[in-house]
């Protein structure tokens, strides 16, 4: 039993010192530019001037990465209203990512980060020797590119509903 804990614990530290440390609130969101699921390059650069909702997952077509897609999508009427461009990241193929989009109809970029370079950069990656996956993080990033909010618990049920509400307070207090 203690070995058991003692390997449970080294494969913790392992995965943690694999991570880079998650960007702090006010800090410049950490630059990508990757292939969405229709071949298309997606950068950060390319969405200055908006809210972007950068979330992680882990896996296509499971079921809480399906249910917090899904309610993104239900919900993209209201996001974009409030000037949000939604952006999907796994560390799954373009492939994969294509054929999730299209039987969910989701329609905003899910981006192949293969090698996972920009889960770690956003502290979002994470490898257990059999698997390596995102972490279900999402980063609400300001129109001139600085994190504004960081979300490291999500709720897949309760998640585009929590982005919305912030988005509301966020653009509202901006104006002030």
């Amino acid at each position: 039993m203690l070995k058991r804990i003692g390997l449970l614990l080294s494969l913790v530290a392992f995965n943690l010192a694999w991570a880079d440390d998650v960007p702090a609130v006010g800090s410049l969101a950490p630059a990508f530019d990757l292939s969405d699921q229709g071949g298309r390059d997606v950068s950060l650069d390319s969405l200055r001037g908006k809210w972007v909702v950068l979330y992680f997952y882990p896996k296509n077509d499971t079921p809480g990465c399906t249910e917090e897609a899904c309610s993104f999508r239900d919900d993209l009427a209201q996001l974009t209203a409030l000037g949000a461009q939604i952006v999907g990241v796994s560390i799954d193929s373009a492939t994969s990512n294509a054929a999730f989009a299209s039987k969910y109809h989701l329609p905003f970029p899910l981006l192949a980060d293969h090698d996972g370079d920009v889960a770690r950069r956003y502290g979002a990656y994470a490898d257990w020797f059999v698997a390596r996956f995102a972490r279900r993080y999402t980063f609400l990033i300001d129109p001139q590119g600085k994190i504004a909010k960081t979300y490291l618990k999500v709720d897949t049920s309760k998640h585009s509903a929590e982005i919305i509400a912030d988005l509301k307070q966020l653009s509202s207090s901006s104006r002030k």
